[in-house]
């Protein structure tokens, strides 16, 4: 098992036991020179505080992003990126793979 999985669990679990709304985001398929792989994990807190990668860095943002809309609602969401023509720079992986992460609030 990945160790910075336990960490990231460990951290999500000490956040949701103070009381804040938490989100995780996990890589559920990769496909090309993807920089994490399956089972990566990224935990948010309602704050915008987060730990963890599923990109390294590539698209941490949007998924952030996204997951406040998550935690929020309650509804989770499939999130896909990959190099595309016009957004390759903007929010995409540089490395020329294509994720899909899907993020859920922790409830």
């Amino acid at each position: 098992m990945n160790p910075n999985l336990l960490d990231e669990l460990s951290i999500a679990s000490q956040w949701q036991s103070e009381g804040k709304k938490i989100a995780i985001a996990t890589v559920v398929e990769t496909w090309g020179s993807a920089p994490r792989s399956i089972g990566s994990k990224l935990v948010i807190d309602s704050d915008g505080n987060f730990e963890g990668s599923v990109s390294g860095g590539c698209v941490e943002g949007a998924v952030i992003s996204e997951a406040l809309d998550v935690i929020d609602s309650g509804i989770s969401k499939v999130l896909e990126f990959g190099v595309s023509n016009e957004s390759a720079w903007e929010v995409g992986l540089a490395c020329g793979g294509k994720i899909k992460v899907l993020v859920s609030r922790l409830d």
